[in-house]
């Protein structure tokens, strides 16, 4: 499989020069890294070129690195049924920069890509119906981000009164519950941490 890989990363460099970033080998798995403006072509030399094949598109993601200045990685996963080999292809995105859509190469790309957008907020250009996918009308933020917050911003319950669904901010209801960290363990003939407490 290695060897595949190998003469596939050879390949791909030989005839994608000064489109791909780079290609590397690890863990048994392609990576080649691509700018945004190449992703298109690229995708299309993979899923058309015979030594290639990558006719599936498996997954696209994002990744979230806020420290870094192109703070967001997309990432397409390729397979190549004929030729039995998978590659990974990462792009890099700045957060109001958008990656060109791949619904011109996979079609299958449309959900994925409007995936991306709710979970993310990574923009896709030339998208024909980007908007949220899984998350509610009107929600706020993108809920994959790394600094978006833990509890959301506003919880949902259906108002019997009211009869409809209503919002309001998010009620912590636990957040100062004290736990007792007694040992659930009994009949030992030595002291567990936290038995201590148990004596008294």
């Amino acid at each position: 499989m290695n060897d595949a890989l190998s003469a596939l990363a050879s390949h791909v460099e030989e005839k994608l020069a000064g489109r791909l970033g780079r290609a590397e080998t690890a863990y048994g798995e392609l990576t080649l890294q691509v700018e945004a403006k190449n992703i298109v072509p690229v995708l299309t030399f993979l899923r058309d070129d015979p030594r290639c094949q990558f006719v599936s598109l498996i997954d696209i993601s994002g990744v979230d690195y806020p420290s870094r200045p192109r703070r967001f990685d997309v990432v397409y996963h390729l397979l190549s049924p004929r030729r039995n080999l998978r590659v990974r292809v990462k792009v890099e995105t700045e957060e109001d920069t958008p990656v060109p859509s791949a619904t011109g190469v996979y079609k299958g790309a449309d959900w994925y890509e409007r995936e991306t957008y709710d979970l993310y907020g990574i923009l896709f250009s030339g998208h024909p119906d980007l908007r949220r996918l899984l998350t509610d009308y009107g929600f706020e933020g993108h809920p994959l981000r790394k600094d978006f917050p833990l509890t959301g911003f506003v919880e949902v319950r259906y108002d019997d009164e009211a009869k409809r669904v209503v919002y309001e901010p998010v009620e912590l209801r636990q957040e100062f519950r004290s736990f007792d960290f007694l040992s659930p363990w009994e009949g030992t003939d030595y002291v567990l941490p936290g038995d201590e407490k148990a004596k008294q």
